[in-house]
């Protein structure tokens, strides 16, 4: 089986960049020619909806938690 990639852009246009591909199609062809199997792609980024705040401020949030889960367990291990 061939395969063949067409990678496009963000505008659209073809490019023979992967990385800068944000969309195209892979085709595999069949030994007699024809097209055995076609698969599209599109990357898209896509903002998470469950958090109601950014994801950076939620990270920063984790972090203020963890870091007093651990100052509470080192004061309540070190007590003599």
């Amino acid at each position: 089986m061939l395969r063949a990639s067409v990678y496009r852009d963000a505008e659209g246009n073809r490019t023979l960049d992967p990385g800068q591909a944000v969309g195209g199609e892979i085709v595999e062809q069949a030994g007699d020619g024809g097209a055995a199997r076609r698969t599209w792609f599109r990357v898209q980024e896509v903002e998470p909806k469950l958090l109601p705040v950014s994801e950076a401020a939620f990270l920063l949030w984790v972090l203020a938690l963890l870091l007093l889960a651990w100052l509470i367990a080192a004061l309540v291990l070190l007590r003599p």
